[in-house]
């Protein structure tokens, strides 16, 4: 289902969390979809069950599963995983734009990057 990189800084569960999370708002985890069991995906990864759990109890807490009892976790409704995901990328596009201003980067090359970065994104998700 993921891959985690074991060179990647970050703590193992908030690679877990990122790459669900992005699964569900691509759409390929859709909303009631059952998630493998906290020992079975910790097994698959070979990683400790107490990671993958705090992983689930984070993508509950953001809303992106929920948990029925005796049953397991199920992906909840992917509406609020894109907003928050629209969100931090405006976040980060606003940032961006300060840092470009900071260092001299003129309005008009930023906005040719992100019309170029767009044009390259459109045309390999028809590939």
């Amino acid at each position: 289902m993921i891959l985690l990189d074991e060179r990647d800084k970050r703590p193992i569960y908030e690679q877990i969390v990122e790459k669900l999370s992005d699964l569900i708002a691509r759409g390929i985890l859709t909303e009631g979809t059952p998630m493998p069991s906290v020992r079975s995906f910790a097994a698959d990864l070979s990683i400790n069950p107490n990671t993958v759990q705090r992983a689930y109890l984070e993508l509950e807490r953001r809303g992106c599963l929920y948990s029925v009892k005796g049953k397991g976790s199920f992906v909840a409704d992917p509406g609020k995983v894109l907003s928050d995901r629209r969100d931090k990328i405006i976040g980060q596009v606003r940032s961006l734009a300060g840092d470009a201003n900071t260092f001299g980067v003129e309005k008009e090359a930023l906005i040719t990057a992100v019309e170029e970065g767009y044009g390259e994104a459109e045309r390999s998700s028809h590939d």
